[in-house]
């Protein structure tokens, strides 16, 4: 046999296991640096040295003529090295760099390498086979720019549905050897980002999807999860070594082409950030009853509810703490009521929805083109439901007053929470699903008559009446004068000018309530806010949230602010001018005035029920704070809050004896973890794409649009007007506050911030839609509002000038700020 083996002699056998992959490889059209293997017979103990064969020199230099100028690489290559059984990594010597003239010295110390003591421990450790001589690999150096390891499955966790990839600037020698760490990225087998370094500087997000891809390409060529290193340099990326990962392995998982769309555009403005369990468990239990309810309502019939059980059961989504529409579920959901495809682009536009569904999952909902016998079922249906919506549509006004009073009972009626034992506490619960979230008709129908109206109304005189038809839309629906939302903006404007007549606004800044004591007339302007809005509190919805109530510091910064504000003179809104917009053409114009009216109407009460839904929420919030004070008084909670982390159901098990784990103290110490885990996370994008659900951590690479640059850019204007001031950044109300006369630039705002609209000169929002809540309030207080101004809080420094135009939706930063 050749002392270097030619292409016809590289077996395991002769070449070892790494030689013998590599030439596979090489033969496949991997791209594998070339090299040649020398024979472990190359070399020879004599005398306690090793001692090459006379003859392997020449044959070396012959050898390196065909390869190429160095330098080189000088591996080791065992019949038992880098086997399914045992890798061996590490255990033999290899040489980095070896110029043309080192070659040979380098191949003694690598063959010596294979009688070594630590080799001999590590056998006799993993009952490997006895110490043998190594053949030798000499394989061209690639000037590498980044190198480093991948595998096609995760050694450490054993899951089969992930790429790991470590890499190191330079060569990969230092990361193998755990001399240096590397960075870390997780790629899922469907492409999508699990995790990557926070500031990565080795890797691009391309190079890291082509490791994957090369990894997965190995594992397919080897029929098994391999571990391979590779290196990149000017020409690309090189495969330099592909060996079995040894460790144990999870089954591979049966592939779920499912596709899952999470959104949060809309629903951040009720939910944002990190949402306790408990809220979460909450928010779900009530959508999946509420709506289940609703279609039932419409007269889809019982055994089809049934049926779609589980899309009313997962309406939302839970990722990293942060709560998502799941939106499939809800077209699903829609899909059930006549009018799907026309109600779908309502629905887009309500939701604010920045894209439709991928075409993948979209035209997978919906009913199939009925035939025959099944074409008259589905218009009986059609029928019936239609019907059903009509009947809902004329009993509003009294539903209304229906559920208005039920809900005033439903709070007066029982115990007072902070009186209430357990049992009484959760019996309270009990009837609050019984008497309003089981019968949640008015403000379902209302909202779904708001989302056709709003979307018919807007498209009707964009069609008859193009640009000016939308601006004349949104002109309707401003100054409606009787938005419950829009009370505390005018409440706390009279109890800054109290404020200010009595010389009190420095005061009450630092002395806080107490300042208020002498002047019974203001005290009692306060008290009544805080009776009427003292659960409309920023992130009212989320049951941890601190109210008004608790802590009014937030309420006496906004009076502080608007004291020192001038009085505005009351906004002159001039009625639209209907003929202008849509002339010679009366029919039309009576038609497009009574939609828009009913559209106007239905955004009317769904502002004004939502505040009805915060004033359930603060007593849902009230009674479980109670149940928290007797978990932790009878010692099986640390502190009253810590119910936040646990679910409803949990509580209610612990209370009616039917809980899987009694042990509350463990369930809060887990949850405590994941919610730290989650503050130390990034916020995820609005919208995450998975097929399936273990998918859903992360989006897929190369999704999120490119950030805008220059200094103006364009959102949807809301609420008409132009303003130039300076820009405050709020991201949190509660500790942050605006002065008067500046502009508001939120992440996303909800209810609770009317205490900061009630000052801003404009107001410039990354998230949210026509119908958000932002966006109805500055309306009806006459302030010019843009939303969906993506990067807002980044792109606008802190204290700029700023000039915002509330009907174009334009915002720009002005010239001395650039």
């Amino acid at each position: 046999m050749n002392l270097v083996l030619q292409s016809t002699e590289i077996t395991l056998e002769t070449a070892g296991g790494k030689g013998a992959s590599l030439h596979r490889l090489a033969a496949a059209g991997f791209d594998v640096p070339a090299f040649f293997v020398v024979s472990a017979e190359a070399c020879r103990h004599h005398d306690g040295r090793v001692v090459p064969q006379p003859y392997l020199a020449a044959a070396l230099s012959n050898a390196l003529d065909q390869l190429g100028p160095g330098p080189y690489a000088v591996r080791s290559s065992g019949r038992a090295e880098d086997g399914a059984a045992h890798s061996h990594a590490g255990q033999f010597q290899t040489r980095l760099d070896v110029p043309a003239s080192g070659v040979g010295a380098a191949i003694a110390d690598v063959w010596a390498s294979g009688f070594s003591e630590a080799l001999d421990r590590y056998r006799e450790a993993t009952n490997a086979a006895p110490a043998e001589a190594p053949a030798i690999i000499v394989q061209q150096m690639v000037p590498a720019r980044a190198a480093g390891v991948a595998f096609s499955a995760d050694p450490v966790t054993g899951l089969r549905d992930r790429r790991v990839i470590s890499a190191i600037s330079g060569l990969g020698e230092a990361l193998v050897s755990g001399e240096a760490d590397g960075e870390d990225w997780q790629v899922a087998t469907t492409g999508d980002m699990l995790a990557s370094p926070t500031a990565p500087t080795v890797l691009t997000t391309e190079e890291v999807v082509e490791i994957a891809a090369l990894a997965a390409r190995t594992e397919a060529f080897f029929g098994t999860p391999q571990d391979i290193e590779w290196a990149i340099d000017d020409t690309g990326l090189h495969l330099l070594q592909s060996r079995p990962i040894t460790t144990p392995l999870r089954p591979q998982p049966t592939p779920d082409n499912t596709l899952i769309v999470l959104d949060n555009s809309n629903i951040v403005e009720s939910y944002p950030g990190i949402v306790s369990p408990l809220t979460y468990s909450f928010a779900c239990f009530v959508y999946g009853r509420v709506y289940r309810a609703f279609v039932a309502l419409l007269g889809v019939g019982p055994a089809e509810v049934n049926a779609n059980a589980p899309v009313f059961d997962n309406l939302l989504a839970r990722v990293d703490g942060r709560v998502y529409y799941n939106l499939g579920n809800w077209y699903r959901a829609l899909a059930l009521l006549p009018g799907f495809s026309r109600n779908r682009d309502h629905m887009e536009t309500m939701m604010g929805v920045d894209e439709p569904l991928p075409s993948e999952l979209r035209d997978t909902i919906g009913p199939p083109p009925a035939t025959g016998m099944k074409r008259l079922a589905e218009a009986v249906r059609t029928l019936r439901v239609t019907a059903g919506l009509g009947w809902a549509a004329l009993r509003l006004p009294v539903t209304k007053r229906r559920f208005e009073t039920r809900l005033q009972t439903a709070l007066a009626t029982g115990k007072a929470p902070d009186r209430a034992n357990l049992t009484e506490l959760a019996a309270t619960w009990r009837a609050i699903e019984a008497d309003l979230l089981d019968r949640w008709d008015a403000p379902l129908i209302n909202d779904f008559l708001c989302m056709m109206a709003f979307g018919a109304s807007r498209k009707l005189l964009e069609a008859w009446a193009g640009p000016k038809g939308v601006a004349l839309h949104n002109d309707v629906m401003i100054g409606q004068g009787d938005i419950v939302s829009a009370e505390p903006s005018r409440r706390i404007a009279e109890m800054g000018r109290m404020v200010a007549s009595a010389g009190l606004a420095g005061n009450l800044v630092r002395d806080g309530r107490a300042a208020l004591a002498g002047h019974p007339d203001i005290e009692t302007a306060f008290d009544a806010y805080i009776a009427r809005f003292g659960d409309r509190c920023t992130q009212e919805l989320k049951l941890e949230s601190i109210t008004l109530d608790e802590d009014p510091t937030q309420l006496l910064a906004a009076i502080a602010a608007s004291a020192a504000r001038p009085a505005a003179p009351a906004a002159d809104r001039a009625e639209p001018d209907w003929n202008a917009v849509i002339p010679d053409r009366p029919g039309r114009r009576r038609l497009a005035r009574w939609i828009t009216g009913y559209a106007r109407a239905r955004v009317r009460d769904r502002e004004n029920l939502r505040f009805e839904r915060t004033r359930i929420f603060g007593h849902a919030r009230r009674v479980f704070l109670a149940m928290g004070r007797e978990f932790w008084a009878c010692g099986r909670l640390d502190a009253p809050r810590d119910i936040f982390h646990l679910t409803v159901d949990e509580v209610l098990g612990a209370i009616e004896g039917n809980a899987l784990s009694t042990d509350l103290r463990a369930i809060v110490a887990s949850r405590q973890a994941d919610h730290r885990r989650h503050e130390d996370r990034p916020d995820p994008p609005e919208r995450l794409v998975g097929h399936g659900a273990a998918t859903l951590v992360r989006t897929r690479p190369g999704e999120e649009p490119p950030a805008e640059t220059g200094d103006a850019r364009i959102g949807t204007g809301c609420s008409a007007g132009r303003v130039t001031a300076p820009a405050r950044v709020v991201r949190d109300p509660r500790v942050e506050h605006l002065a008067s006369g500046e502009i508001l630039v939120a992440r996303n705002t909800d209810p609770g911030w009317i205490a900061v609209f009630s000052n801003a000169a404009a107001i410039v929002v990354e998230r949210g839609s026509l119908l958000s809540h932002s966006a109805i309030v500055a309306r009806e207080l006459g302030i010019p509002c843009v939303v969906g101004i993506k990067g807002a809080t980044d792109w606008v420094p802190d204290g700029a000038r700023l000039t915002v135009d509330g009907e174009t939706g334009e915002v720009r930063l002005a010239d001395d700020t650039q």
